[in-house]
């Protein structure tokens, strides 16, 4: 079988394009989740005048403790028995719950002090995150196991990632929408209202994978099953639970596309404030309504081009591989990067708009890629230990990546204080703190696409050893039935 062969899917190996739209469906409640909380956060700080310290602890501490219990949940998932599957009721469940506690969370009262509002938010956002894992974690391990075909993997996750974008096009206008003033009396209020919306929208379409996708590793019942006492099968659980932890911490390929992703969007997501504040204050001189407006500009062009490099990089992954391709898109966003020290300019404040297109085609081969390229590691960790376990390579996956952001929002509060930010001052900031606003912005992003571009290089998945790995599971299955 020679490595540069395109294979077909065969026929049963395809995703029903219903089954894709409703997987899909749950990309939009993931992005929207994993990134309003993040685009509404500034309300604290403008809003409410939380120091950018505390906004930033805010946002670490919560995302560390849903950290933790990420591959307890992917455990959890991994090995419940029901006749609704391992995934689905979980993304029923969590769904609904998530939903309603992100709308009451976000009810903060007036009149309050610093440290009041610290505490209110940091309780409901400790309970945000516990019923987000319920949700996100089956959702994300669902995935990897609907087909076992190398490219439909790539063409489920693209879809996913493209229906995952509408959330990013409208999560930029959010603090636009808090700020309007026709609609609210201040953004606080406006903050208020949004997210009764956002978790209605949440309860509603989060449970719409549970009911229409397919789960191919399902089990119905227990029949067979040894019974054990309730303290021995807890033992043997926490036993279990860590020897698998500590198995999927040892797969050298599945280490490599964390590291990836790890330097790549955590990277960005530390700078993700500057941006925003870089945008208001020096590109905008202070005027918020202006610079919310670019804000507004600049992410939904660059989910637009999200879109286009979604489509893109499932086209290019077919000709080239998974591993090349990522390593082509990782290196155009470092470009984008660099190219933000030239677009910051207050005399020609469109420039700013410029370097989204080329942000956007790492982060949307991302996604793409990396969700294929781990459900592939899963079929080498079944052939090497006879268990599926998606939902705990899914899990420490996202333990990574939500581990990388919780150090990069402590640090991003820190990092905008140590430039010498003071938000009172608006516009009047020294030339001193904008260039090394400026500096962090484009520096730490453009090193970490190279650190990205190094960890994946000697991913050794290819698309001939997927086939044979399939093919011998298939040969295992056949004679284990």
């Amino acid at each position: 079988m020679s490595a540069h062969i395109h294979h077909e899917t065969a026929a049963d190996d395809r995703v029903s394009n219903g089954q894709k739209f409703a997987y899909g469906l749950g990309a939009i409640v993931n992005n929207l989740l994993g990134g309003a909380i993040g685009f509404m956060s500034i309300v604290l700080n403008v809003g409410l005048g939380i120091n950018p310290a505390l906004v930033g602890t805010l946002q670490a501490i919560p995302r560390l403790t849903d950290a933790l219990t990420d591959p307890v949940m992917g455990y959890i998932s991994d090995h419940t028995r029901s006749r609704f599957g391992r995934r689905r009721p979980y993304i029923f469940i969590g769904a609904i719950l998530v939903g309603l506690t992100f709308a009451l969370m976000w009810q903060l009262p007036e009149g309050h002090s610093e440290m009041f509002y610290f505490w209110f938010f940091l309780a409901g956002s400790i309970l945000f995150y516990l019923f987000y894992t319920v949700f996100a974690t089956p959702w994300v391990a669902l995935g990897y196991e609907m087909t076992p075909d190398y490219h439909e993997r790539t063409r489920l996750m693209a879809v996913m990632n493209f229906m995952g974008q509408f959330a990013w096009i409208s999560l930029p206008w959010f603090y636009a929408f808090m700020e309007n003033d026709r609609l609210f009396s201040d953004s606080v209020e406006g903050a208020r209202f949004l997210a009764i919306a956002i978790g209605i929208f949440v309860a509603v379409v989060g449970i719409m994978p549970a009911l229409f996708c397919r789960e191919r590793f399902a089990a119905a019942d227990d029949e067979g099953r040894e019974k054990v006492p309730l303290l021995a099968g807890l033992k043997k659980n926490v036993l279990e639970f860590f020897k698998g932890l500590m198995t999927t911490l040892k797969r050298k390929e599945f280490l490599k596309l964390c590291a990836g992703t790890f330097f790549l969007f955590n990277s960005i997501m530390l700078v993700g404030a500057f941006s925003s504040y870089i945008t208001i204050f020096y590109v905008c001189g202070g005027d918020t309504d202006l610079g919310a407006s670019y804000i507004g500009l600049y992410g939904t062009i660059n989910s637009f081009s999200t879109l286009a490099a979604i489509a893109a990089t499932t086209w290019i992954s077919a000709k080239i591989g998974k591993r090349r391709t990522f390593m082509l898109a990782t290196s155009v966003t470092m470009f984008g990067s660099l190219l933000k020290w030239f677009c910051y300019d207050p005399i020609a404040q469109w420039k700013v708009l410029i370097p989204s297109p080329f942000m956007a085609v790492g982060m949307g081969a991302l996604f793409t890629l990396m969700g294929s390229m781990i459900a592939d590691v899963c079929d080498l960790d079944e052939l090497e230990t006879g268990e599926r376990r998606e939902g705990m390579f899914g899990s420490i996956y996202w333990w990574m990546v939500k581990l990388g952001m919780a150090l990069a929002f402590a640090a991003s509060g820190y990092l905008l204080n140590a430039t010498g930010f003071i938000v009172d001052l608006g516009g009047a900031q020294t030339s001193t703190t904008f260039f090394w606003m400026r500096l962090v912005d484009v520096c730490i992003p453009a090193v970490a696409c190279g650190i990205s571009i190094y960890a994946v290089a000697s991913f050794k998945l290819t698309e001939q050893r997927s086939y044979e790995i399939r093919q011998e599971l298939d040969q295992r299955h056949a004679v284990a039935a």
